[in-house]
């Protein structure tokens, strides 16, 4: 079926039920950013390929709602669908609430499957249209009812995370996050995110895409820990480890009925931006309300782990370099396009001892595809890489080692001089965000006018954060800290900085219709100098790959940018430059040469 049918569909069983409008999120049951199959409802209502929008459709009416990254790729994909984009944070655009609530009719119906809203959104629902008298029906999933051939959920296995690599035992993180309970007053934790039970359990899966997650939830108590999973995806060694800290399992949905059972005497904490609403609703017992402890337990990398995924950016870093030998030298003299280039990539990580996945979609974009921020090839849209632009390549690899986020545009031939002048720009801007030295205490909104003014002194600006946590086999973007200049409640990134925090650092610069040029690295949030004033923090650089000197105007740099460039690939070369054949290295010498 063409969108316009499926959403004719739903119509059709929205009033049978009587709803006036049903919201279709992009999420699963967990708040996941990226989903599994199973769950891509929006997509299949929509068309909207991106990994970040809410649709809402109404009987005369339907619209998208998606961020700055998603503008241009959204325009395109819902041409033809009847679904109307709505920019978020632009101008007078209102929000899904603010839209519902002054297009449903008093004592109207507002319907969603509330397994995949947050409990936060859920009560922003009830307080934007209870003015109104507008009932939600939070128990009706319809998208499931006109989705025939939908994807079942995952059942691939899951792996258990040695110590070696995780650094501490589950006992441990059990220990920690029940003295944070107590500290609640809480006898019961609720988690139903799943990089928090995976980080506290030491378990991963493969049940959604890219992020090695499994689907689960878990309570812990404080003598144990209910874990609701499929059983089937457990190994003998994983259920040997469970049995030291007195996890009990349980089927994956039964947590829905089981929740209703907690006696009423009980105190439960929970994340309300962690925690579905439905599961929010079923809870009888009283409530306590804070961020899940292990969320920044698991921000705060341990020594282990900062070793770890030190070792996991030298595979990549070698992975990337060889990815752009190959690009560089070769692109004008075969066919390579944009999804033939995410595979050669994909194919060079592979190589690496200890992958696992890419860690994120592939985003390779050439020329005015780079243009959309979050652009992703597909055999639609697909093209061949030529001569006198720029392809812009932001990937990750998932390694036993850890989790990488890299972001390189390399300049194929020649490229004018304000490009030249904008590229510049992006390099100088990271390495502005590189280069800070700060007291601790500063949150991330406090040190993004570093990253942006090279780019605002252009008059230009970027609609998206400039950094992002980074999880340990976990979630790409992981809260509670992340860079941009203005506070988004949602994006959750309001905690400050802290010691063993590893974040990106992706200034850029997007001409609609005609290029993009991103530059990322990621570091390590290192303590510095303790003296009467504070203690001063600053980065420890941890991403190892060339940025193509093609596109910079030395004339744009100072003295002491151009010597933290010369430096930065000097470590390059000195770091990646082994691993590589006697061509690669020869031609790397030349890409790291100073300038």
């Amino acid at each position: 079926m063409k969108v316009s049918e499926r959403i004719a569909k739903l119509r059709a069983l929205m009033a049978e039920k009587g709803i006036d409008a049903y919201v279709v999120p992009t999420a699963d049951f967990h708040q996941s950013e990226y989903v599994g199959e199973h769950f891509k409802a929006r997509k299949y209502i929509t068309g909207f390929s991106g990994s970040y929008g809410t649709a809402v459709i109404c009987q005369d009416d339907a619209g998208l709602w998606t961020d700055g990254r998603y503008f241009f790729q959204a325009t395109n994909e819902l041409e033809g669908s009847g679904v109307r984009l709505m920019k978020m944070f632009v101008g007078d655009t209102p929000s899904v609430t603010e839209y519902l609530a002054d297009k449903i009719p008093e004592g109207g119906k507002v319907g969603f499957d509330g397994r995949v809203l947050s409990m936060d959104e859920g009560k922003e629902y009830e307080d934007a249209l209870s003015s109104k008298n507008i009932s939600i029906d939070y128990e009706e999933d319809l998208i499931d009812q006109i989705w025939e051939d939908r994807p079942p959920l995952s059942d691939k296995p899951a792996f258990f995370l040695e110590e070696k690599y995780s650094g501490e035992s589950s006992a441990h993180k059990l220990e920690r996050v029940r003295k944070i309970m107590k500290d609640n007053g809480a006898t019961v934790h609720i988690i139903a995110s799943l990089d928090d039970t995976g980080w506290l359990l030491n378990v991963r899966g493969d049940d959604i895409d890219f992020f090695p997650l499994l689907l689960s939830y878990s309570i812990v108590r404080m003598d144990g820990v209910d874990l609701y999973v499929d059983e089937t995806k457990l190994n003998d060694r994983i259920l040997e480890e469970f049995k030291k800290v007195n996890v009990t399992l349980h089927p994956y949905n039964d947590i829905y009925e089981d929740i209703k059972k907690l006696d009423a005497s009980e105190t439960a904490l929970i994340d309300p931006m962690k925690m579905n609403y439905a599961l929010y609703k079923n809870i009888p017992c009283k409530i306590a309300e804070a961020a899940n402890p292990t969320i920044l337990m698991k921000a705060m990398k341990n020594d282990v782990e900062l070793e770890n995924i030190k070792e996991a950016h030298i595979k990549d870093g070698i992975a990337i370099t060889k990815f752009m030998y190959w690009i560089k030298t070769r692109y004008d003299k075969e066919d390579i396009t944009e999804l033939s280039s995410a595979d050669k990539l994909t194919s060079l990580r592979a190589a690496q001892e200890g992958y696992i996945r890419d860690s994120f979609e592939p985003l390779c974009a050439f020329a005015d595809h780079a243009a959309m921020m979050h652009y992703s090839p597909s055999k639609e849209t697909d093209v061949v890489l030529k001569e006198g632009a720029m392809f812009l390549n932001d990937t990750g690899g998932g390694y036993y080692e850890g989790s990488t986020d890299i972001t390189r545009t390399f300049i194929l031939g020649s490229i004018d001089q304000d490009m030249k002048k904008y590229f510049t720009a992006v390099v100088r801007a990271m390495m502005n965000l590189s280069r800070a030295n700060f007291l601790y205490g500063c949150h991330g909104y406090n040190l993004d006018v570093l990253v942006r003014q090279p780019i605002w002194d252009l008059n230009i600006d970027f609609q998206c954060g400039s950094g992002h946590g980074v999880g340990y086999l976990g979630n790409v973007h992981e809260p509670p800290t992340g860079f941009r200049w203005y506070v988004v409640p949602s994006k959750n990134e309001h905690h400050q900085l802290e010691e063993g925090m590893v974040i990106t650092d992706e200034p850029g610069i997007y001409e609609d219709g005609k290029f993009g040029i991103r530059i990322e690295n990621e570091f390590i949030v290192r303590k510095g100098e303790l003296n009467k004033y504070g203690q001063f923090m600053h980065f420890e650089t941890i991403t190892f790959a060339p940025i193509d000197l093609d596109g910079i105007d030395p004339e744009e740099m100072t003295k002491s940018e151009r010597e933290w460039l010369n430096n930065y690939h000097k470590d390059v070369y000195e770091k990646i430059g082994p691993h590589l054949t006697d061509e690669e290295r020869e031609w790397l010498k030349e890409y790291t040469r100073a300038i």
